[in-house]
């Protein structure tokens, strides 16, 4: 077996469809008009309209971000399967002994809440790096549409499934994921909430009964700044979509019993995201993505991030859910 690596491109129609019939194994970004165009074959897919491609951030509802796993030999063949809230803890176990998975997930979907609250518990979790996505819309869109995975085998649209592809390393290459988090615990209000949702509203302020939305109305709370749970040592964020007349939407959900704080504040966001990339190696890296918030508040239309190039999503994967966070991974020999 020889060594696997991953080529990234945004490209066009023509060219997913041909590198699809030659049989590569690709994992696809595209807006859903472009995603029901594909043909069947060795692939997963994911929707999305923002990329960040070589020529830096980028809108589009007809262009096509792939990569392309190369090196594939022989039986060691990446296996593609798709997960539903009732299978999603297997995701683990299934993953190869020495290898990666990328996984795409719906974003609002219960199979997108389940992973969000119990991956970190998922049998095997840890053992095997895995990364992945949120598949979204167009902001434009979030009112009217669903986000979509696809099964490439089948060339079938989901809405209510995860689709991950596993695939072995020989014994010489590790993988190895890596994050970038501008945010940590501030020192605000501690906010609790009764119920798991990506909607909220009701929640307990300093321990007493509050409304969320009144809260951050009343504050002028900054809502770039996520929502920060500390959760064994990880600081993990919970980002707003929108504040309402009397709820706020999120782009994961937060959870019931879990203790969150709004993040300290950035002094200044496009600074700090570039001081953090400068600090990281990512010359080995085979796999990236980032969120949406960061691509909006970092203004990063027409601005490169590195090497650093992938879907812009609604939500990132490294083993856990994350969002508002820059997730890459490498592929090293050991």
């Amino acid at each position: 077996m020889g060594n696997i690596s991953i080529s990234s491109q945004l490209t066009d129609l023509d060219t997913a469809v041909e590198k699809i019939e030659a049989g590569e194994f690709l994992v696809i970004a595209a807006d859903e008009s472009v995603l029901t165009q594909l043909p069947s074959g060795n692939w997963i897919g994911g929707s999305i309209p923002y990329f960040m491609g070589e020529q830096g951030g980028t809108v589009s509802k007809e262009q096509v971000f792939i990569q392309t796993v190369e090196g594939i030999q022989g039986n060691a063949q990446p296996r593609i399967t798709p997960y539903d809230v009732k299978s999603i803890n297997r995701i683990a176990q299934d993953a190869p002994d020495n290898g990666f998975t990328i996984v795409i997930l719906p974003a609002g979907t219960d199979v997108h809440a389940d992973y969000a609250k119990n991956a970190p518990g998922y049998d095997n979790m840890f053992f095997t790096p895995i990364v992945g996505w949120i598949s979204g819309m167009h902001l434009d869109d979030v009112e009217n549409s669903k986000a979509q995975t696809v099964f490439g085998p089948g060339a079938m649209m989901m809405d209510d499934k995860a689709i991950a592809m596993h695939v072995a390393l020989p014994e010489n290459q590790v993988a190895n994921v890596q994050t970038i988090n501008l945010f940590e615990q501030g020192k605000g209000a501690k906010i609790r909430f009764d119920q798991t949702g990506f909607n909220v509203d009701a929640c307990t302020i300093d321990g007493q009964p509050s409304s969320l939305t009144q809260y951050v109305k009343d504050n002028n709370i900054d809502t770039r700044l996520p929502l920060v749970a500390d959760y064994n040592g990880i600081n993990v964020n919970v980002s707003i979509q929108s504040v309402n007349a009397d709820n706020i939407d999120l782009y994961a959900p937060v959870f019931a019993d879990v203790e969150y704080q709004f993040a300290t504040p950035v002094a200044d966001y496009v600074q700090s995201f570039n001081q953090a990339l400068e600090t990281q190696d990512t010359k080995n890296t085979a796999f990236s993505c980032n969120c949406i918030l960061n691509f909006l508040y970092s203004e990063l239309e027409g601005k490169q991030t590195s090497n650093l190039i992938g879907p812009i999503t609604f939500g990132e994967v490294a083993y856990q859910l994350l969002n508002q966070t820059l997730v890459y991974m490498t592929l090293d020999n050991q």
